[in-house]
């Protein structure tokens, strides 16, 4: 700015002969700085001893514009207000989408997926029925009996975990292998298991054996404590031991936790199950080379 854009403009005074301007070398020159044609400061004048008007364009008025200070860059938005915009968008879920699917899976005469229908659902889903994902999936959708889910089990297990199609299961399956590697959350399903595994139609209250070491399996499948092989081959070395009592089961657990490897933090003063107190004994025996291991 300060470049004059029109002739200058003669200032004429008594003193001054017709034609001449005004006196262009004055020290204190100024011209008037525009933003929206409103003047705001004084600066050098045209010359002419007039201050500069606002630069014009054809057909426009007053739109003479200074540059504004570079503003800063806007900052993205933060991981957690990112994470929160994700969550909003992922509990848009249709329930219309998870009747839809359940529909696909239902038995024909029952109002509920059955054997067939989990088998093509974990097809579907790209695992086998025996993984320990679907074991974990089916603890979420909280299903009360093994090989069956119900329409409110499996509606509200697709909403809790704010999934309505095949691929928002899939998606999810990271998320629940991490969620159960945290210790309350895996003694959580470890003792929902038990009940899972029960014959609910036969109103059956104990686990049978072979059930049972087939969820021990399972269930320790993505972290295996020492101490399972042995205690496993002992109650298939007994075939006498037909049932697990689900203190026995809760319990056991907690021996994987509190007894070493080699058995020997174990104290048979406490209130352990008698079957806990039994395979102690035996692998202390065995260990000596008291029992044959044939």
């Amino acid at each position: 700015m300060g470049q004059c854009l029109s002739p200058c403009c003669e200032k004429q005074g008594p003193n001054s002969p017709a034609g001449s301007s005004s006196d262009s070398g004055h020290p204190n020159h100024s011209h008037t700085l525009y933003i929206a044609g409103i003047p705001v400061s004084d600066s050098k004048d045209n010359g002419c001893g007039e201050p500069n008007p606002p630069v014009t364009t054809p057909g426009s008025e007053w739109k003479m514009f200074t540059p504004y200070p570079k503003l800063p860059p806007i900052k993205k938005q933060g991981v957690s207000a990112e994470a929160k915009r994700l969550s909003l968008i992922s509990r848009e879920v249709s329930e219309a989408k998870i009747l839809a699917m359940f529909e696909q899976y239902r038995d024909p005469e029952e109002d509920c997926i059955l054997a067939d229908g989990i088998e093509r659902f974990c097809m579907d889903l790209e695992v086998k029925p025996e993984e320990f994902i679907v074991l974990v999936l089916a603890w979420k959708f909280g299903a009360e009996t093994m090989c069956e889910f119900s329409r409110t089990e499996f509606v509200q297990g697709c909403k809790a975990m704010k999934v309505d199609s095949i691929k928002g299961i899939q998606s999810k399956f990271p998320e629940l292998l991490a969620e159960v590697h945290e210790k309350q959350a895996f003694k959580d399903l470890y003792r929902w298991t038990y009940k899972f595994g029960l014959d609910t139609a036969s109103a059956q209250r104990t686990l049978p054996t072979d059930m049972a070491i087939s969820l021990w399996k399972l269930v320790f499948s993505q972290n295996e404590p020492p101490v399972l092989q042995r205690w496993l081959e002992f109650l298939e070395k007994h075939t006498s031991i037909r049932g697990i009592p689900k203190d026995t089961w809760d319990m056991f657990l907690n021996f994987t936790e509190q007894v070493g490897e080699d058995l020997s933090s174990y104290d048979d003063t406490e209130a352990w199950p008698s079957l806990l107190d039994d395979f102690v004994e035996y692998e202390n025996d065995r260990h000596n080379q008291n029992v044959t291991t044939d």
